[in-house]
């Protein structure tokens, strides 16, 4: 056995010479080099014989995707020694310890003329022809008359071994077998005979044992590939044996890599065994990093033999949505480099197993990553790729049949129908694929009809698929599936239009699909709950017994074919459902109705069904259970609630959670409907609850990140540490996702949210454990809320459609109720738009006139509503007058002027009957939650510091000028306090970073400006500033701990949404969820020449006595209450009742 040096002893002189001469060859490199065996070297050396004793050895080359090597190597030899030299070109099969002396490429012999005939020029050698090509050497020679500096020397040979012997000659005799036309056999068992030979002198711990194994498996899997060899499976296990051997790092690592996946892919080639292409697919992958660009074994490996034939292969394999097969094809994938031309269908594959998982599961985060696939592999199939119609339909039905589905995100919808209108143009008539594009389009314009009702869409879905059915004939592999899309889309016309000719085709046609679909076709419990529905509806126009038995039976059958955690479970439970409430409807048997309310609750339940459809079954649920008095409700109320809450804490954005929330018909009343049931049910404390929960979602969902831990922090200040920088993290994620309006970054936006939101969770779920939290940022408990009540009842009207009255919360005890049984919703709704009309009016009299539509009205709001809670609060209660309340309004009780509540009534001594002002300081609050906060944080106070902000000129197309607004500035300036810092901000320096800066830096602010509500996104509502709007979202998303009071001198900053009227969505609460305390705002329009009187005389009286400097936010609103009654011979009713408070 031979060892590799490259630089060794000095040659000794030869007899007979007084001095010798020498002659330094360079080997610079070698082209043109097949090994004759055809195996892949781990690399190329050149040898040099100088006689039968002694020889020299180049370092062993790594042979270059172009089949050549560059060396460098120099020897210094004496041509004393022998008047020829021999000169060979070696393939090694180790890069480490070469096992014998390599396999022959070329051999040469020369003389010395010969090498020193070309001066001191390169020059070529070429050597016999290997596979027809000429091995080829470029050398250098000179001659040298000093060995001092020679780079290399002769070795004396070593001493012969068998093991050598035998090694070489196995190369030798395998080479020929591989060289010869006429394949001999007796070639293929001499050489497994001396590897065998070898191996059997190398037991396992001897440092050649690998070599010799690798030997002995080439050879067998080139007789296995030749028909000569049948035993595949023992030739692999001796690739791994040597595999183990080379353990990471190790020289020959990648070549042993090679080798196993080389066997691997033949046996997969005969037997088709997908254990063998997933394992060569694992190899390659570790292969691959370690094969540098430009490397002969790269070439192959990464070429159409190699690891292409393994991606293909692994392509074919079924959809495994294992985390074993989803690993599998991310190792795929990550084999498909970007270009290569697998990469899309990878791409493909790898994200119909996250989709198949998602389906099983229900984790978004399958989802999203099968959505970005998806987009990436459409990017890949520009206009005119044969397959872009497939990928174009593959992401347009994970967007609308799937997100769209568990999210109710409409942007899902839209971009899915588009994409499938791409798809179906690509696809002409004739196409092969355009019965597939008309099938899933026609399935994205059935969900858009069913969401927004255009006929026009459900009848365009008809026609595409009875286009599609007519390319799909008898025998047609996707028949079956567009019966059944065909089947439901006439079933969602019935269901919209009753047309009798389309339930009766859709139950035939359903019949015809069951009946040639095989039993265990993946989609056959899909057709059996629509055959159910169908025949549920049937039942309702006939009567016939049998529809519902079997639409029951049909039902059991497809929850038999599913896995307890499969999503479709859902709709089994929800057909079964409307099979037992059609009966119950029929033939009034409660056990009926109680099997309908068992699957209402298996059905919401279902964890891997998306929210949307959960939510809405619960929404149903409360309907039923309403009407037929069932005493679910209250259970369905509250599983409606939390759904609502876990639905809208995916939206990443406060904007995107609104959208969410408004997405549902009949949700906008849900948590006065719940307070109604938990009051006739006589559980008052639970309605406090279940009102609190359900209104002000928005507000406690984003509080939720800004909540104090200073007790926790008391108790484990890691945990509050992990916390409060999880919030910080999840609060960026959500204002980065409000700015992003690519599609493709959205996604990724919205899965990087929903990841910090599982690490906030797991945070929260932590601290619960921790002694004395176990409610953290659960919803309140009443005895929570109650603390609201602390300086002073609150009040809860409650307009529902079931019933109308109040709640009071008082400061300690059990709440009451108050009926209000003279006034309904429908009233309410009357109410409120005569306000509307009486304000608008108003404002356009004269100061002195009487309002006397608004007195009405307001007489209107004493004697049905204020009153009968008035009564309570003196008689039973006892709240002495003048004391503090608050008012907590619901529905469409947050558009009437509650606070302004006025009988209009002279007593017989002729003095005027006090109205709701008179006997209390009234204050408003959007939940009890945020009064709660607001108190807390109370115990936190700074150095006051004030800071006015106008702006009177807005920018072009912004509103009229505000001329009053310096000179309330000026006014403001004299009235707070001397020991008050004390700025001004207006004109130019009033823009939006300058206003939002002084929010920021200052405890209290006046804000004279146009204020504007926007009806349609109220986040959007703003105060205009001389640049920029500054938004409600963009105070919201400052966090102002400091903060304690402002008072906003400017139009409509305390109105609601009309869209989700319980949310209280508008500028004062937004700047009270900032931290402000204590918050004057107004409820319309305010005429800022008259505003200026009320601003007079609530500074006079916040700060009175003035010279003790005393600024209390405290105060506020009893300010408030003196300076509307001090200013009533100045300001016209409409303008005093227009200021209210909010806060503490």
């Amino acid at each position: 056995m031979l060892r590799v040096v490259r630089r060794l002893i000095r040659p000794t002189t030869t007899r007979g010479s007084s001095s010798s001469q020498y002659v330094r060859v360079e080997i610079i490199s070698a082209t043109n080099l097949h090994a004759p065996s055809g195996r892949i070297p781990a690399g190329i050396f050149i040898s040099i014989n100088v006689d039968s004793q002694r020889h020299w050895k180049s370092t062993i080359g790594v042979l270059s995707s172009e089949r050549s090597v560059v060396w460098g190597d120099t020897v210094t030899l004496s041509s004393d020694a022998s008047p020829v030299l021999s000169v060979q070109i070696r393939a090694s099969y180790e890069a480490d310890r070469v096992l014998g002396s390599g396999e022959v490429i070329g051999k040469l012999h020369m003389s010395w003329d010969e090498v020193l005939s070309h001066g001191d020029e390169p020059f070529d050698i070429s050597f016999p022809p290997v596979h027809g090509v000429h091995p080829s050497l470029t050398l250098q020679a000179a001659v040298v008359h000093d060995c001092d500096d020679q780079d290399g020397a002769l070795h004396d040979s070593l001493a012969d071994c068998e093991i050598s012997r035998h090694t070489d000659a196995g190369h030798a005799q395998f080479a020929k077998y591989m060289r010869r036309k006429m394949i001999s056999r007796l070639r293929l068992n001499a050489a497994v005979k001396h590897f065998q030979f070898v191996l059997d002198q190398c037991p396992a711990s001897h440092p050649d044992h690998a070599a010799a194994l690798t030997n002995l498996a080439w050879v067998r899997l080139e007789g296995y590939i030749r028909n000569h060899l049948q035993d595949i499976d023992t030739t692999i296990s001796l690739f791994r044996d040597a595999l183990a051997l080379r353990p990471q790092r190790h020289p020959d690592r990648p070549l042993s890599l090679y080798n196993l996946t080389e066997a691997l892919t033949w046996r997969h080639i005969e037997k088709n065994t997908a254990a063998d292409i997933c394992e060569a697919a694992q190899l390659y992958h570790e292969l691959l990093p370690l094969c540098p660009d430009g490397t002969y074994l790269r070439s192959i490996a990464a070429g159409k033999n190699g690891v292409d034939y393994v991606i293909v292969g692994c392509n074919g394999l079924p959809t495994d949505a294992s985390n074993e097969g989803i690993c599998l094809r991310r190792v795929v994938l990550d084999l498909c480099a970007v270009g290569h031309q697998d990469r899309p269908r990878a791409l493909d594959v790898l994200s119909r197993a996250l989709q198949s998982r998602f389906t099983q599961s229900g984790n978004m985060d399958d989802l999203d990553e099968c959505i970005q696939f998806r987009r990436e592999a459409v990017s890949l199939c520009p206009e005119g790729h044969p397959d872009r119609d497939l990928y174009l339909n593959n992401l347009a039905l994970s967007l609308r049949f799937y997100r769209f589905n568990h999210q109710g995100n409409h942007n899902d919808l839209d971009e899915a129908i588009s994409l499938h209108e791409e798809a179906l143009r690509l696809c002409p008539v004739g196409h092969e694929s355009r019965d597939v594009s008309l099938n899933t389009l026609g399935g994205a314009l059935v969900t858009r009809f069913n969401e927004r009702g255009d006929r026009d869409d459900i009848t365009r879905a008809i026609s595409l698929y009875r286009e599609a059915l007519t390319l799909c004939p008898p025998g047609h592999p996707r028949r079956g599936t567009t019966l059944n899309n065909l089947a439901l889309a006439l079933d969602t016309r019935y269901d919209k239009f009753d047309v009798s000719e389309d339930l009766n085709e859709a139950i035939d046609l359903y019949r015809e699909s069951l009946r040639i679909a095989r039993l265990d076709h993946p989609e056959r419990h899909s057709t059996l709950f629509n055959l159910s529905s169908v025949l549920c509806s049937r039942f309702m126009d006939t009567r016939k017994n049998e529809d519902v038995e079997e639409a029951i039976d049909l039902c059991h059958k497809s929850l038999e074919a599913l896995p307890s955690l499969h999503p479709d479970r859902y709709f089994s439970y929800m057909w079964l459902k409307e099979a037992y409430l059609s009966r119950y409807r029929v033939q009034l048997n409660p056990a009926d109705l109680s099997l309908a309310v068992e699957n209402f609750r298996l059905a919401s339940g279902q964890p891997t069904q998306g929210f949307p459809n959960r939510i809405n079954t619960a929404l149903y649920w409360v309907d039923e259970a309403e009407r037929h008095g069932h005493d679910s409700a209250l259970e369905a109320y509250q599983v409606c609630l939390e759904l609502f809450s876990n639905h809208v804490m995916t939206r990443s954005s406060i904007i995107a959670r609104r959208e969410a929330a408004t997405a549902f018909d009949g949700a906008n009343s849900l948590p006065v409907d719940a307070a109604s049931c938990a009051i006739r049910c006589d559980n008052l404390r639970h309605a406090v609850e279940l009102v609190e929960q359900g209104r002000g979602q928005q507000w406690s969902l984003a509080s939720r990140l800004k909540t104090p831990v200073e007790d926790l922090e008391s108790a484990n200040p890691t945990l509050a540490r992990n916390y409060l920088e999880l919030s910080k993290c999840v609060s960026n994620a959500a204002q980065s996702s409000a700015t992003t309006t690519d599609r493709a970054a959205a996604d990724r936006t919205a899965t990087e949210y929903r990841r910090l939101t599982r690490q906030w969770e797991v945070a929260v779920v932590e601290i619960r454990n921790v002694q004395g939290f176990s409610r953290f940022l659960l919803p309140p408990a009443y005895e929570d809320l109650q603390a609201a009540a602390r300086h002073g009842p609150v009040i809860i009207p409650i307009a529902s459609q079931y019933s109308c009255g109040a709640i009071i919360v008082p400061t300690s005890g059990e709440p009451h109720h108050v009926p209000l049984p003279s006034i309904a919703l429908a009233d309410l709704t009357i109410l409120k738009e005569r306000f509307t009309r009486a304000i608008r009016q108003a404002s356009r009299m004269n100061p002195k006139e009487t309002r006397t539509d608004l007195i009405v009205l307001l007489r209107i709001v004493w004697e049905e509503i204020m009153l009968p809670i008035v009564n309570v609060l003196e008689n039973v209660l006892k709240v002495k007058r003048r004391s503090r309340i608050w008012l907590c309004p619901t529905a469409t009780f947050t558009s009437i002027p509650l606070h302004a509540a006025h009988p209009f009534l002279t007593k017989a001594d002729r003095s005027k009957e006090p109205c709701l002002e008179d006997l209390y300081v009234c204050s408003y609050t959007p939940t009890l939650s945020a009064l709660v906060r607001s108190r807390q944080s109370m115990k936190k106070r700074v150095t006051p510091s004030f800071v006015a902000i106008g702006q009177g000129q807005p920018g072009a197309g912004k509103g009229k000028a505000l001329l009053a607004v310096d000179s309330e500035l000026e006014l403001v300036h004299k009235l707070v306090p001397a020991t008050a810092s004390h700025t001004t901000i207006s004109g130019d320096a009033a823009t939006r970073a300058g206003a939002l800066r002084a929010l920021e830096e200052n405890t209290w602010v006046h804000l004279a400006c146009h204020g504007k509500q926007d009806p349609e996104q109220p986040y959007h509502s703003h105060f205009v500033m001389r640049d920029e709007h500054l938004t409600l979202l963009d105070i919201m998303e400052r966090d102002i701990p400091r903060a304690e009071f402002a008072f906003l001198s400017a139009c409509h900053t305390a109105v609601g949404d009309k869209e989700t009227p319980d949310e209280v969505i508008h500028l004062a609460a937004g700047l009270q969820f900032s931290g402000f305390k204590s918050v004057v705002g107004t409820l319309w329009e305010v005429d800022d020449s008259v505003a200026k009187h009320v601003v007079e005389a609530f500074y006079k009286y916040m700060f009175h006595p003035k010279e003790e400097g005393v600024m209390d936010c405290t105060k506020a609103a009893w300010a408030l209450n003196c300076a509307t009654h001090a200013v009533k011979t100045k300001v016209p009713l409409e303008q005093r009742m227009v200021f209210v408070h909010i806060g503490v």
